[in-house]
């Protein structure tokens, strides 16, 4: 049996904008992932690295490794998979499963992610689970790296062990 969970900003109750929630993306943004990843995806994930991990943000500390290593993971999911996936994560609502969870839960996002705005997920998600604690990396992007990785890191470790 399960005993603790952790959702890292991927996992808000809708993404896509609805009547029902006002704060998602539109369906616009997920026809443009779906688009890049049809046409390009080789250089669709390329790209995807700069809001991904803030690399497109003033000051930011770019890192050609990141952006290979990210690269060759998104790379290795078929494009097919990589496709369908889209409509999931963007158009199955997660409420009901929230509401569901019965077990300390540690809901993690920054509040620079580009990829999943704070405003539609992590807060959202927290108020849906009745054991959660919601901890927020201010300036952190999607994908934590560096510094966030290394706050998320302790803050991971911390959870487990309490």
């Amino acid at each position: 049996r399960v005993s603790k969970a952790v959702l890292l900003s991927a996992v808000p109750p809708l993404m896509l904008r609805t009547d029902a929630n006002p704060d998602g993306l539109p369906i616009s943004a997920f026809d443009d992932i779906r688009a890049g990843v049809a046409a390009n995806r080789s250089q669709f994930y390329q790209d995807l690295t700069d809001p991904f991990y803030g690399f497109n943000r003033p000051g930011a500390a770019v890192s050609k490794g990141m952006r290979d290593a990210f690269w060759l993971w998104s790379m290795q999911v078929g494009l097919k998979g990589a496709y369908d996936c889209v409509k999931q994560f963007s158009e199955t609502d997660f409420t009901e499963d929230l509401k569901r969870f019965d077990i300390p839960t540690l809901v993690l996002h920054g509040d620079d992610d580009q990829i999943v705005p704070i405003v539609a997920a992590g807060p959202k998600s927290a108020e849906l689970i009745k054991d959660a604690t919601l901890k927020v990396y201010p300036g952190s992007p999607h994908g934590l790296y560096g510094d966030h990785e290394q706050e998320f890191n302790a803050d991971l470790l911390a959870f487990i062990s309490s």
